[in-house]
């Protein structure tokens, strides 16, 4: 093994912010919840910065990690390790980003979703194009926040990618989605699920799912249990594997699907889903 991707998501499961979609809206965490997260952040992270080979890290918390301390310091101690190639999470961008200028921006990105029910879009603007990281900046797509993803793609940089998730449940019209589409030339590949029972995936071999609690599977939609991270009994499992599953719908599932061809759109910037220019 050269290289493995790992998705972590540990137990956090609060956030600070209350969209009308998210189950972990204002969700809170109990002081032992927190502190349990944050020691099988740190445990993750040394097991990470000791590894052999090299590794990249895209943290996807149920919660907004950022918020807290713990996850500010890993991303900011992974992106100076040797062995590690890229280090990212997904964030609503909510808390301070001072911390950022202490990090190897060669090496950590933020995955970012603006809400536009929760922040102000002249604040959000402010914080996203000071960002001294690589990032990209998404929308969900509800028709109700369709003009201020069109407003948000006018602002941004021509070079910041603006992504648009398919709203979980909801069905477009070709019109309706037409307009995601000239905001996000990709939201094809989010507004329909993905075909993928017995379609080659990289998960299970080059990439793979972590719990808090080390447990291994090949991606977070399938629940069998490939080993323990710290007991090394995962990488006897790992190899090519089709994806059993009927179909896939989360850009963090089917990016990985070989199918897709997704991995040449995203070259360079899988995890924090930059595409290649």
């Amino acid at each position: 093994m050269t290289h493995l991707t790992i998705l972590y998501r540990g137990p956090l499961a609060s956030c600070d912010y209350d969209c009308a979609y998210c189950p972990f809206a204002k969700r809170r965490d109990t002081p032992e919840q927190l502190r349990a997260d944050r020691a099988a952040l740190r445990r993750f992270t040394e097991w990470a910065a000791a590894q052999d080979h090299d590794v990249s890290v895209l943290f996807t918390p149920w919660g907004e990690g950022l918020v807290r301390s713990w996850y500010r310091e890993a991303m900011v101690e992974l992106s100076h390790r040797a062995n590690v190639r890229r280090v990212a999470i997904q964030t609503n961008l909510s808390s301070r980003t001072t911390w950022l200028d202490r990090a190897n921006p060669a090496k950590l990105a933020l995955w970012v979703t603006y809400h536009p029910t929760q922040v102000t879009y002249d604040r959000f603007l402010a914080k996203v194009t000071g960002l001294p990281v690589r990032h990209s900046v998404g929308v969900v797509g509800d028709p109700a926040h369709l003009e201020d993803a069109r407003r948000l793609r006018r602002d941004l940089p021509a070079d910041t990618y603006l992504w648009i998730n398919a709203e979980e449940g909801r069905s477009y019209t070709d019109e309706e989605a037409a307009g995601w589409q000239e905001i996000d030339p990709l939201f094809r590949y989010s507004r329909f699920p993905h075909l993928s029972a017995g379609q080659a995936c990289r998960t299970g071999d080059t990439v793979i799912s972590v719990d808090g609690e080390g447990t291994v599977r090949r991606c977070h939609f399938i629940p069998t249990v490939l080993g323990n991270l710290y007991d090394g009994t995962f990488r006897a499992r790992l190899g090519p594997k089709a994806c059993p599953k009927l179909e896939c719908d989360c850009h963090i599932g089917y990016v990985h699907l070989e199918p897709t061809g997704l991995y040449d759109v995203f070259a360079g910037g899988i995890l924090e889903r930059i595409p290649a220019r």
